[in-house]
């Protein structure tokens, strides 16, 4: 699917997850059977991990790929069997509506198999947003915001937060107005 002109990638992990889940409650085959798939999906992706985008895509093609279609097609036979609303229905409909972003990543060895690490770098974002909704006041939040936006640049550019901060808390009543800016993160270098 394209939005926007951006391809939707979709989040394999997710997909496992319904029927983790699935099994977890009640020890279903059919849950049983796809973790097993998926399973094999992540093997592959381990083993070209460390391989080119080239390299990783013709694997892909050659191993995964295939294994994707067969489980496709067997959901689509196992959703024909299971009952309308049925916790093993939801889980194959998870991953059957969006079966294309799912799999995109099969055709593209740039494309990772899920997206578990954006979704992870922007988690403290996602939590903060609801605790910014907290801070007492508008300048609170924008401090906050502030405050947030120098330790996730930190990281971006590879330096410890605590570290950044400390050192720049340090210096800055003794730094010039006119060279604040090389206390920024881009610019930060520890004394």
């Amino acid at each position: 699917m394209i939005a926007n002109g951006v391809t939707e990638v979709g989040c394999l992990a997710h997909a496992r997850r319904k029927f983790f889940d699935l099994h977890a409650a009640n020890q279903s085959q059919i849950a049983e059977f796809a973790l097993q798939q998926f399973g094999r999906v992540y093997e592959i992706e381990r083993e070209v991990k460390e391989l080119s985008a080239d390299q990783r895509q013709a694997t892909r093609q050659q191993q995964t790929k295939p294994l994707l279609d067969a489980l496709h097609q067997w959901m689509l036979l196992q959703r024909q069997k299971v009952p309308e609303g049925s916790a093993s229905a939801k889980a194959l409909d998870y991953s059957l509506r969006r079966w294309e972003a799912l799999t995109r990543f099969a055709d593209d060895g740039q494309l990772p198999v899920d997206n578990n690490w954006i979704e992870n770098q922007i988690r403290p974002i996602a939590i903060g947003r609801n605790n910014w909704l907290f801070a007492g006041s508008l300048r609170a939040g924008q401090r906050a915001a502030a405050v947030m936006s120098l330790i996730q640049s930190a990281r971006m550019n590879g330096h410890d937060p605590y570290a950044y901060l400390r050192d720049v808390m340090a210096r800055l009543p003794m730094q010039r107005a006119s060279q604040i800016g090389e206390l920024l993160p881009f610019r930060w270098h520890p004394v």
